[in-house]
């Protein structure tokens, strides 16, 4: 197959056709659910001038970048179990894997930023408004976004200017990995230097965050109350914890060889980086957070006060 071909053929769920619909209701329930999660997020913030701050305004962008990244590969693989095909066009693909990794970059480009948020808030509090204020926010997310676009163009170019000899891909959705498992020119060494760059470079923001939460622990250990203490390590722990499944899990992905063959492995491997992280991220960051809910009490309250005197 050359690089003109018009279309891939992604893996299916299952050949039994009992266990593909279950796969689907599975992936169906998972995406309502990251949906619906990141929603919630993003109209508290949105509508409640009280959560108006940089760490809301990370937690929001962030809830965007989920739902971004989980509607470019659940639907389409849900609509095609659906209508029983597995065809994806060429450029369908080509657009699946600019604006995954555009994401996927984003998320922890957002992640590392957040981490800073947190070591200014907890180790220089007085001076927070100033350094975190609203044009250097701003300036973040921009160069967060405009970074992990690049990055995504290079990928993506690096990727697809390969020929591949066939053109079945072992995934669900268009995986860089499983793309270059079909190439046959040498070519694709460009782009396995380029996932390798891109790796090292998350691994520094990696390092930057584990860094920066010595510091963060060392500081709130000399916190006197003890529920002055807890209340910080519940801001940082979560935080830590799903960047580091997320980092790990991906890595893992990409840096393995990919088998010849669809693997179960493989598949439990991809969700667990690419569906469980933007599901898991409102229920970790928000909804253990007393602003939010109160947020969404008020939400909540005002459209049902609004229903009830229309009625």
């Amino acid at each position: 197959m050359d690089n003109d071909t018009s279309e891939f053929l992604l893996l299916e769920f299952s050949t039994i056709r009992e266990l593909q619909v279950m796969y689907t209701a599975i992936f169906l329930i998972l995406y309502v659910m990251t949906l619906k999660g990141n929603v919630l997020i993003i109209s508290a913030v949105a509508f409640d001038s009280r959560l108006h701050t940089p760490m809301y305004f990370f937690l929001m962008n962030l809830a965007l970048q989920d739902i971004g990244s989980i509607s470019l590969i659940v639907p389409k693989s849900v609509i095609n179990s659906i209508i029983n095909t597995r065809h994806i066009s060429y450029s369908g693909c080509v657009a699946q894997v600019l604006l995954f990794v555009f994401f996927i970059d984003c998320d922890i480009s957002l992640l590392t930023v957040m981490s800073y948020d947190r070591f200014v808030a907890i180790c220089n509090p007085l001076r927070y408004e100033m350094i975190m204020n609203r044009k250097a926010c701003i300036k973040m997310i921009g160069s967060v976004w405009i970074a992990s676009f690049l990055n995504a163009v290079l990928n993506t170019i690096g990727t697809f200017t390969t020929h591949f000899c066939s053109n079945a891909i072992n995934q669900f959705y268009c995986e860089i990995p499983q793309l270059l498992k079909l190439a046959c020119s040498d070519a694709f060494v460009i782009e396995i230097a380029g996932i390798i760059f891109s790796f090292t470079l998350a691994f520094g923001c990696f390092a930057f965050i584990f860094v920066t939460y010595i510091q963060i622990f060392t500081a709130v250990s000399k916190i006197p109350s003890v529920q002055g203490r807890k209340k910080a390590f519940a801001t940082c722990f979560p935080h830590l914890t799903v960047f580091s499944l997320f980092l790990f899990t991906s890595s893992f992905a990409y840096l393995r060889t990919p088998s010849d063959t669809p693997s179960h492995f493989d598949f439990a491997i991809t969700i667990m980086y690419s569906i469980v992280p933007p599901m898991l991220n409102p229920l970790i960051y928000s909804f253990r957070n007393k602003d939010i809910k109160i947020a969404l009490s008020r939400l909540f309250g005002l459209r049902t006060f609004i229903l009830i005197s229309k009625n």
